[in-house]
Order: C-alpha cells, then sequence, then structure tokens
C-alpha cells in the first residue's frame, strides 16, 4: 500500500459538485490542504504557501500563480466545465451563442496561462435544441463529476495520467467577450438578439438593451 499523496484543493464555495470532490480528496489523498472561494476573493495565505504532490483545480475561482503550479511534485490538474473548443470564461454561454451540437468537459494539466495545458481527458455530449443555461449547466456538472471521480482515482494511485490526444482549439474567451455577450442594440438582428438572450439568461443574470449609451433592463417574459 502506498502512502497517500498530498494535496491541494482549490473550489468553488457552497457547490454540492465540488464538496464531493474535496470530500473524495479528503478520503484518497493525505494531507489536504483546500480553499473554496467565490468570485473576487483574493487566495489564501496558506495556499500561496503550498508545497506538495497535486493541485485540483475544480470550479476554482482562482488562476493559479506560476510559482505555485511550480510546487506540485506530480501534477496540478484543472477540471474545466467545457470541452476543449470552449477555453476560458463564459464557456456554455459561448457554445448556445454559437448554436454548438457538441459540449462537455475537459481534465486538464495546469499551465501558466489558463485553459492551455495539455488535455489529460474529455467526455461529451449533446446540446439540444431547447438547452438554455440552466439546463446546460447541469448537465455539464454531472458530466464534470464524473470525470473527476475517473482521474482522481489515478491520482491517488501515483498512477501517470493519460493524454487525450486534443487539443485546446481556440484561445481562452476574456470576460470583455463575455460580458458583451449581455449586450443588446435595437440595430442587432431578431436572430441576434434571440442568440443573446438565450446564451446569457440566468435566474438574476439577464441582458440589457442599450439606446444611445443608455441600459435599460431586459425583462424576460413569464
Amino acid at each position: 500500500m502506498h502512502d497517500k499523496f498530498s494535496v491541494l484543493f482549490l473550489g468553488k464555495a457552497d457547490d454540492h459538485d465540488c464538496a464531493r470532490a474535496l470530500e473524495f480528496s479528503q478520503r484518497y489523498f493525505a494531507p489536504v490542504a483546500h480553499c473554496l472561494g467565490r468570485w473576487g476573493e483574493p487566495l489564501p495565505v496558506h495556499a500561496r504557501e503550498w508545497q506538495g504532490d497535486y493541485i485540483i483545480s475544480y470550479l476554482s475561482r482562482w488562476v493559479v500563480p506560476a510559482e505555485l503550479l511550480t510546487r506540485a511534485r506530480k501534477a496540478a490538474v484543472n477540471f474545466h466545465p467545457a470541452s476543449p473548443h470552449y477555453p476560458g470564461i463564459g464557456c456554455n454561454n459561448f457554445a448556445l451563442y454559437e448554436n454548438a451540437e457538441e459540449y462537455g468537459v475537459t481534465c486538464h494539466h495546469m499551465a501558466t496561462q489558463v485553459d492551455t495545458g495539455a488535455i489529460i481527458a474529455v467526455r461529451r455530449f449533446p446540446v439540444l435544441p431547447e438547452d438554455n443555461v440552466e439546463s446546460l449547466l447541469k448537465r455539464t456538472y454531472e458530466n464534470q463529476i464524473e470525470l473527476f471521480l475517473e482521474i482522481a482515482p489515478m491520482m491517488a494511485a501515483g498512477r501517470n495520467l493519460p493524454m487525450a490526444g486534443e487539443s485546446w482549439t481556440r484561445r481562452p474567451f476574456t470576460r470583455k467577450e463575455f460580458n458583451e455577450l449581455f449586450r443588446i442594440t435595437p440595430d442587432m438582428p431578431g436572430q441576434e438578439i434571440a442568440r443573446r438572450i438565450r446564451a446569457v439568461s440566468y435566474r438574476s443574470f439577464q441582458p440589457y438593451i442599450e439606446i444611445d449609451g443608455f441600459r435599460f433592463e431586459y425583462v424576460p417574459p413569464n
């Protein structure tokens, strides 16, 4: 029986699947340092100073500094909620905007630039014509935790991680590009407006209408 490997687990606060991934890590790795955070929160000092065997990023809200990546003796691995065609931020939104027929989740080695590291494994599933942000996210997270439960046991056993033989197909989407998806103007064709509404409407998150530099709230129909 091998010794357990140490882990730094970075994840999203108040997320059920992230909690499951952390629970698995705490059971099969040791010791496990963990940070669960929200957008805009700084990476805690104890994480910045960590060193050990593996870094696991699961829906993490932080970009991991390069110097921290180098302290993972075996691997620094991210579970990305999109296929290799959608790196960066707003992945599912851009898939809906582009009327993609297929989506997925990706496990990859972390690199200094977000979503550019070597790909370990990919799980794909269809995007349905009736999908919206909520339904696509639901299936994404279901597939992501399944992918985690495939890859994490390999890490816990100290096995070499596989290579998917795939590459990222574009540069990562930026926050600026994501924010632009929310903008609707009167001169846009109806089809473009419909694509944007489908791509970003999610609970309290809604597009806005811009007229002569003024913003007006978009209220979805009941």
